[in-house]
């Protein structure tokens, strides 16, 4: 069965739980789902019964949510979606990296899989989206970078911002105003001090607020 025979919300749950574990190797849970669908635990509930038993997830009472084989083709060709639907805005249409979100939330799940395959060669088979995230390959390959948060990361190493999370556009304005984005190399100086991380970027020293070290993720620089 193709993604697209699938009902927008089955959709939508299944690029949800598969998001979630991305960067995580721990299954997700009900409550998480709802407090990331900003739905009650109940409709969550019921959403993953008729996941199941379309033979897409597996789930035990009061334990976490697991994509089958199935689910998991189904959740990374809708996140392939977005991810190319965004990348297409920012590069051909001119869009922010704070306002695509939403847009691609709608166009993903009106789109043909022979357009998605169109958008990956008009931008040149990108590897990521506008915010890092990776964009799965035509026959569903993840690539997760290796990366860790940057509130994981040294103190006095250098390392190069790989992904920022797009959960608060708010945020993504912030980094933007600080000149932080992709590729950008910067060193924490110190540990984080109450709400604050200080970061050397260049020549200047930036105070990022909680939710800004929050939404970074980084790798060391090369050798």
């Amino acid at each position: 069965m193709p993604v697209s025979d699938l009902s927008s919300v089955a959709q939508d749950y299944l690029k949800i739980i598969w998001s979630a574990t991305e960067w995580s190797d721990e299954p997700v849970t009900v409550k998480q789902l709802s407090e990331r669908m900003g739905v009650r635990a109940a409709t969550v509930s019921d959403g993953i019964r008729r996941l199941s038993e379309q033979g897409l997830v597996a789930h035990e009472r009061y334990g976490g949510v697991e994509l089958t084989d199935a689910g998991r083709r189904h959740a990374v060709a809708m996140v392939r979606r977005h991810r190319l639907i965004e990348t297409f805005l920012v590069e051909e249409l001119g869009y922010g990296w704070d306002e695509v979100h939403d847009e691609a939330e709608v166009l993903e799940h009106a789109v043909s899989d022979g357009l998605i395959d169109r958008l990956d060669r008009r931008l040149g088979y990108p590897d990521r989206d506008p915010h890092g995230d990776p964009i799965p390959t035509a026959d569903g390959t993840p690539r997760r970078p290796d990366a860790v948060p940057l509130l994981s990361a040294p103190v006095g190493a250098a390392v190069a911002v790989v992904r920022i999370s797009d959960a608060d556009p708010a945020v993504l304005r912030q980094l933007a105003e600080l000149k932080v984005g992709l590729d950008t190399v910067l060193t924490v100086e110190a540990a984080r001090d109450g709400d604050e991380v200080p970061v050397r970027v260049g020549d200047a020293t930036v105070l990022l607020g909680a939710a800004a070290a929050a939404a970074l993720w980084v790798a060391a620089t090369p050798a």
